[in-house]
C-alpha cells in the first residue's frame, strides 16, 4: 500500500513538474518571438540540458535590458537630434571647404604653376570622392530607415562570401601589415539565407573597420559557426581595443571612438551605423565586445539556409 503510495506521489510529482516546466519553456520561447527575436543565440552545448526557470529569468532580465534602453534612447533623443545634425554639417562642410580652397588657388595662378596644377587637382577629386561617399552612406541609412529598401533574399554560402571579400581586401590590409584568418577551412559550404549584396556590405564595413583600426602586424580573424537555426558569424582583430565608454555608441551615426585618426583614414563614420541599419532590416542584431590592447570583436547572426 504504502509503495503503491509514493509510486502514485512520484509520478503526479514528475507530471505535474514537467507540465509547469512546459509552460515556463512556452512562456520563455513566447517572450523571444515577441520582443528578442532579434537576440543574438546564446552558445551552448544543444545536448545539455537547460534549466527552464534560469533561462526564463535570463530572458526577462534581457527585455528589462531592452527596455530601459529604450526608454533611455527615447530621453536622450533631441540631444542626440542636435548632435547629429551638428555632425552632419560638420562632416559635408570638411570636403567642400578643402575643395573650395583648392579651387580658389588654382584660379589665382596656380592653375599655371605646373609644381601645384596637377596636385590640387587630385587632392579635389580626393574631396568630391569623399563628399559622394557620405551622400551615398546618407542615402543607404535613409532608406533602411524608411524601410524603402526592398531586401532580396537569397541562400548562399556565407564562407564563400568572406573569402571573397578578404581577397578584394587583401592589398589594404598589406599595407598594414595585416594578416585576413579564418578560424578554420571551411571547406564545406555554409549557408545563410539574406541579402546577399547587404551582407556583403556588412563585412566589407567591419573587416575594412578592423583594418584601419588594427595593430601593425596583427590579425583579423572570422569564426563561422551553426547553432540551432543560425549562423553566427564573429569578425575579430586584435587592435588597440574601445574604451567601454564608446562602446554603447559605436553604431550611431558619424560617432568616432578616435576623431582624428578616422578622418586621416579616410571613413564616413557611417559605415557602423549602416552594418546595423542592414542587420536590424533582416530582424537581426550585432553586439561588439572590447579590451583595451587586447583587440574587438563584433558579432552577428543569420539565418541558417537549407
Amino acid at each position: 500500500m504504502f509503495i503503491c503510495f509514493i509510486s502514485s506521489f512520484v509520478t503526479l510529482y514528475y507530471f505535474y513538474y514537467f507540465n509547469i516546466a512546459n509552460n515556463i519553456n512556452a512562456l520563455a520561447e513566447k517572450i523571444r518571438k515577441r520582443f528578442l527575436s532579434k537576440e543574438i543565440p546564446q552558445k551552448h552545448n544543444q545536448l545539455d540540458e537547460v534549466d527552464s526557470l534560469i533561462e526564463l529569468e535570463r530572458r526577462v532580465n534581457l527585455l528589462i535590458e531592452s527596455r530601459e534602453k529604450e526608454l533611455a534612447h527615447f530621453e536622450n533623443l533631441d540631444s542626440y537630434r542636435k548632435e547629429y545634425l551638428g555632425n552632419v554639417s560638420h562632416e559635408l562642410k570638411t570636403p567642400v571647404f578643402n575643395i573650395q580652397g583648392y579651387v580658389d588657388t588654382l584660379i589665382n595662378g596656380g592653375l599655371e604653376d605646373s609644381s601645384i596644377n596637377m596636385d590640387y587637382l587630385k587632392r579635389s577629386e580626393r574631396s568630391i570622392d569623399r563628399l559622394i561617399n557620405i551622400i551615398d552612406d546618407l542615402e543607404t541609412i535613409t532608406q533602411l530607415e524608411s524601410g524603402d529598401l526592398h531586401l532580396d533574399l537569397e541562400t548562399f554560402d556565407i564562407a564563400s562570401l568572406c573569402k571573397d571579400i578578404y581577397g578584394s581586401l587583401e592589398l589594404s590590409a598589406v599595407k598594414r601589415n595585416i594578416k585576413l584568418d579564418f578560424a578554420r577551412k571551411y571547406d564545406k559550404p555554409i549557408f545563410v539565407t539574406a541579402d546577399k549584396f547587404r551582407i556583403r556590405q556588412v563585412l566589407v564595413n567591419l573587416i575594412t573597420n578592423s583594418i584601419k583600426y588594427g595593430k601593425d602586424h596583427g590579425t583579423i580573424l572570422i569564426t563561422l559557426s551553426y547553432l540551432n537555426d543560425d549562423v553566427i558569424i564573429e569578425v575579430k582583430d586584435d587592435g588597440a581595443g574601445i574604451e567601454p565608454k564608446h562602446l554603447p555608441r559605436v553604431f550611431e551615426r558619424f560617432y568616432r571612438v578616435d576623431k582624428g585618426r578616422s578622418r586621416e583614414q579616410g571613413g564616413t563614420g557611417l559605415g557602423l551605423a549602416i552594418v546595423k541599419h542592414i542587420l536590424d532590416a533582416h530582424q537581426k542584431s550585432i553586439k561588439v565586445e572590447s579590451e583595451i590592447g587586447i583587440g574587438t570583436t563584433f558579432t552577428f547572426s543569420l539565418t541558417a539556409g537549407e
